[in-house]
């Protein structure tokens, strides 16, 4: 499934409100500060590469890279800039574009993806272009994550050094397209599918009827010698939408090799019986759209799955609808399950896997656990058995709410990690927060109309409070993992949604054009989907700062170690023109990275800044101004002795967040040592 921010304009209302109040959120909040490190780690010397989306295929997201310490790293400054030319100016799109791409670097060059399909091979020690590809992605279509996040890359062994197309990089588009590149001159490689391109679109069970329902905005997974493809299919739109079969295609020829549907074709399938009605194994959807992770040892990849179509009504798909909003290992070889463990039964609240699963290591009585992390929507920290999917750390289901419109058939249980929760679960009038008594006041009326049981109250007429929001609680900025303090990182978001369904015939388009709120028809039920953010009357959330949070958890000991606030409003908030970085907070999208040298780096909020936090007590160390949003997550790479450590991260601004918007990718690095005995 897609993810997405609500309407544009429900933020301008957001940024209205705050700087209606700026002066007395100043009696509020402090100002955002820097602070101190521990001493300095030993530091490595050698090639530390970053080969995939989360590092390497396990997508732990961890750098064995000691240079930049807690000691030093406020003198990291900016080493390099490059520029994609894909501005909104130069580049207009049909809907906003955003540059959420993480960079590979191996073989000395960098490598990373433009929402219009360009890709591009830097020198990792100036930034200066190589080469670049442009796929020409139509930018008229109204694609609904308009966005790529990354490329991945291959080798072909049976080929002698110097062959063409030996080394590949691989880039999924966002018009569905799996390109094979040659990594030395950025060439299509013509064996390759046809002329270097497989159609992703052709041989789906349910196809799609327009360009824009379907999507890929992940890199693809690479294992052996097989390329594996997830998608993108929009939300809401109608029942039977397109299905999210997982594909595996011969890395050399592009021919399919295997196909693994998330809704059972086979009636003897575990699955089948989960599905109960007469239109539903039509049902669409509960597709892969995030990134999928490989162990080759264990000839395994890990499927994180969505929500079935549509997101928020289910009485045509009765059950639990196994294997949507799972995570799956399935047999890389064969694209048969090997095990499977459902994070929601039976989904009405668009929770998909969004966060990139992290293959990690425990440590247990002196014994190397093999361990799948996975962060949810629901902000719920579930730690699996690699092998086996058996949790490591005890999951109880518990009983829901199961109240629901007519028709709808919610799951009475749902599973609850046994570690702290990320995220708050619940939210009430009660709860309402406001700027001021009046706020407050006005937050609390609204809300006692809506209806709010606990975690997971199901869509309602009246309107149901959904905490949290469907974008997460963690989302696709996913977890990051120390493998020698055995710390999580998790960025968050803590606000709920509004979700309300209103009876076909009740359905009023010329209403919906003017309103803040969200519509979708959700064609093939008798629903059309409300839903939108629980908002004050200046604008503000009703719920109390803060608004976004970066989160440590330890696999050692399973207690949260802390939880502290990510992103200021200096980007939202201004007084005549003087910018108001208050610390609350704010909505994000992103990920963290770690370093052995005891430092987490995340962008992600609202704000323009790379920050840089203490992994064992939170505090943040260090931020670096951009140009732009970064809704990205980072990559730190060092190539060879000589080299210093540089942190990269891609500034382009998210459109539907309303980012600032730019087209930058920028190194950070350590002055050089000449430069640093000089002083």
């Amino acid at each position: 499934m897609t993810h997405g921010m609500d309407r544009a304009r429900t933020r301008s209302r957001l940024l209205a409100g705050v700087l209606v109040v700026a002066l007395l959120l100043a009696l509020l909040f402090f100002f955002d500060s820097r602070s101190s490190g521990p001493p300095p780690l030993p530091a490595r010397s050698g090639l530390a590469e970053w080969t995939a989306y989360g590092g390497d295929a396990l997508g732990s997201r961890y750098s064995h890279l000691t240079e930049i310490t807690p000691a030093n790293v406020t003198a990291l400054r900016v080493a390099w800039t490059f520029r994609t030319g894909e501005t909104p100016e130069a580049h207009p799109t049909a809907e906003p574009t955003a540059f959420e791409a993480t960079p590979i670097v191996l073989d000395g060059t960098l490598h990373l993806s433009t929402p219009l399909g360009r890709v591009l091979a830097l020198d990792p020690h100036t930034g200066e272009e190589r080469w670049r590809y442009d796929a020409r992605v139509d930018p008229l279509v109204e694609f609904g994550d308009f966005t790529s996040r990354g490329v991945s890359a291959w080798s072909d062994e049976s080929l002698p050094a110097g062959s063409p197309c030996r080394r590949r990089i691989f880039v999924a588009t966002i018009d569905a397209r799996l390109i094979a590149l040659d990594a030395t001159h950025g060439r299509p490689c013509p064996a390759f599918g046809s002329a270097g391109t497989v159609d992703l679109r052709r041989d789906l069970r349910n196809p799609p009827v327009e360009t824009a329902e379907y999507e890929v905005t992940s890199p693809p997974a690479v294992i052996g010698e097989l390329v594996v493809v997830g998608s993108a299919v929009a939300d809401n739109n109608r029942m039977d939408a397109v299905s999210g079969e997982v594909r595996a295609f011969d890395a050399r020829t592009g021919e399919l090799r295997w196909t693994w549907d998330p809704v059972p074709r086979d009636s003897t399938d575990l699955g089948w019986a989960t599905w109960v009605g007469p239109r539903a194994h039509a049902t669409g959807a509960a597709n892969a759209w995030s990134v999928i992770a490989a162990d080759a040892e264990r000839d395994l990849v890990f499927v994180p799955t969505g929500s079935a179509s549509p997101d928020y009504f289910g009485g045509e798909r009765r059950g639990a609808n196994l294997y949507a909003n799972s995570l799956v290992a399935l047999r890389a070889s064969t694209g048969k399950r090997v095990w499977h463990f459902q994070v929601v039964h039976h989904d009405l609240w668009d929770y998909d896997v969004a966060a990139p699963p992290a293959l990690v290591t425990l440590r247990r009585d002196g014994h190397a656990v093999p361990a799948v992390l996975v962060a949810t929507k629901t902000g719920q920290l579930f730690v699996l058995h690699r092998e086996t999917g058996r949790p490591l750390f005890p999951v109880r289901e518990r009983p829901v709410p199961t109240r629901a419109v007519p028709g709808e058939e919610p799951w009475p249980t749902q599973p609850f990690s046994s570690l702290p929760a990320l995220s708050p679960q619940t939210f009430t009038a009660e709860d309402a927060w406001g700027l001021t008594p009046f706020d407050r006041r006005a937050c609390r009326r609204s809300m006692a109309r809506m209806r709010h049981e606990g975690p997971f109250t199901p869509p309602s007429f009246e309107g149901s409070i959904v905490t949290p929001h469907n974008v997460g609680g963690a989302h696709w900025g996913g977890v990051a993992y120390d493998p020698v303090r055995q710390i999580a990182v998790v960025p968050v978001n803590r606000f709920p949604a509004y979700v309300q369904l209103l009876p076909r015939g009740q359905f009023d388009p010329e209403e919906a054009e003017d309103s803040d709120f969200e519509y979708a028809m959700m064609r093939g039920t008798p629903y059309v989907l409300r839903r939108g953010k629980i908002l004050s009357p200046l604008g503000l959330p009703c719920t109390a700062p803060p608004w976004g949070s970066l989160v440590a958890i330890s696999l050692r000991t399973g207690r949260k170690l802390w939880d502290v606030p990510l992103g200021t409003t200096r980007d939202m908030a201004s007084f005549l023109g003087i910018p108001l970085p208050f610390r609350t907070g704010t909505p994000n999208l992103g990920g963290p990275i770690v370093t052995a040298g005891g430092l987490v780096f995340i962008a992600a909020a609202m704000d323009d800044y790379l920050r840089a936090f203490d992994i064992e007590s939170g505090r943040e160390l260090w931020k670096a101004r951009l140009p732009a949003g970064a809704q990205a997550t980072p990559m730190t790479y060092r190539l060879g002795r000589s080299s210093r450590q540089h942190v990269v991260i891609a500034a382009g601004g998210h459109g539907k967040l309303e980012t600032t918007r730019g087209d930058h990718v920028i190194a950070f690095a350590l002055p050089a040592l000449s430069e640093r005995r000089a002083r």
